[in-house]
C-alpha cells in the first residue's frame, strides 16, 4: 500500500539490478517513477545499469503510488483475503476501510496515461517546429531502442512518411510502479482502450499481478496526435526472464 513506506530489501535490490542490466540497452527519453522509497530505489538501480541514460532525471509522480489499503496496510496478504471473506466479498474487489476502490485506483491511472500521451505530442510538436530538424532517433545505433526480447519496437517506430496517415511520436518511457496499481492500468488498456495483447496471453496471466521487477513492453501509437483513440499494443507482459 501507500502507507508503509519502506525501502527495498536485500533481495529487492537483486532483482532491480537484474532488471537494469536487462534494460541496459534501451534508451530512454523519459522516466518516471512512484514517489515511495521502493519504486525510487528500483528506478534508479535500472538506470545505474543503463549505458545511456546514467544521469537521466527521475521525475517522481504520487499518481503512480500503489493502490491504498487503509485498515490493511502493513498486514498480512491473508488478512486482507479474511476481511473481504468478512465483507462477502473477494479480493482484488474488496475495499477495505479507509482503501482506494478499483476505479479510483484507475482513474488515477487514466489521468497519468492521458499526461504520457500529451507529453509525447507536445515533444513531436516541439521537434516539428524545428527548421530542418532531423528525428529524434534519426542517426541513432539500433541498439540503442531495440529492446531485449524483440525487435518489434523499431518496427512499430517505422514512418508512413509520405502517406500523410500518421505521426510517429518518439518517446522511449520508463515508468517505475507498483503490482495492483499496474494491474489496474492493464485493464483501463484492455477494457477501455482496446488494447493488442499477444496471442499466447491466458486471462489468469492477465489477471496476475506482476512479479517484483516485472517489465511490461507497450507500443502507444497516435495517429494525427489524437489523444482520444490511442493505440496501443501489448508486446510483452510481466516479463521476468532477468529474475
Amino acid at each position: 500500500g501507500q502507507g508503509v513506506d519502506e525501502p527495498l530489501s536485500a533481495t529487492g535490490f537483486r532483482q532491480a539490478d537484474a532488471a537494469g542490466s536487462f534494460l541496459s540497452n534501451v534508451k530512454f527519453t523519459h522516466v518516471f517513477s512512484s514517489d515511495l522509497l521502493r519504486a525510487k530505489q528500483t528506478a534508479a538501480a535500472i538506470l545505474g545499469k543503463n549505458r545511456f541514460c546514467k544521469d537521466m532525471e527521475i521525475k517522481y509522480d504520487a499518481r503512480l503510488r500503489e493502490r491504498k489499503y487503509g485498515v490493511a496496510e502493513g498486514r498480512p496478504l491473508a488478512d486482507l483475503k479474511a476481511m473481504a471473506k468478512d465483507a462477502g466479498e473477494q479480493c482484488p474487489s474488496f475495499t477495505p476501510s479507509g482503501g482506494e476502490t478499483l476505479d479510483e485506483v484507475r482513474e488515477r491511472a487514466r489521468d497519468f496515461f492521458e499526461f504520457l500521451c500529451q507529453l509525447a505530442v507536445e515533444l513531436e510538436q516541439k521537434e516539428h517546429g524545428k527548421p530542418g530538424a532531423p528525428g529524434r532517433s534519426s542517426g541513432a545505433s539500433g541498439e540503442q531502442f531495440v529492446f531485449p526480447w524483440t525487435n518489434h519496437y523499431s518496427e512499430a517506430e517505422t514512418s508512413s512518411e509520405g502517406s500523410g496517415s500518421s505521426t510517429v511520436l518518439d518517446a522511449n518511457i520508463l515508468v517505475v510502479s507498483h503490482g495492483a496499481y499496474m494491474r489496474n492500468w492493464i485493464g483501463y488498456f484492455v477494457s477501455d482502450l482496446n488494447c493488442t495483447l499477444p496471442e499466447n496471453l491466458t486471462k489468469s496471466q492477465l489477471s496476475s499481478v506482476s512479479p517484483n521487477t516485472g517489465v511490461s513492453h507497450f507500443i502507444i501509437k497516435l495517429e494525427n496526435e489524437n489523444l482520444l483513440k490511442p493505440k496501443i499494443t501489448c508486446v510483452c507482459l510481466n516479463q521476468d526472464s532477468h529474475l
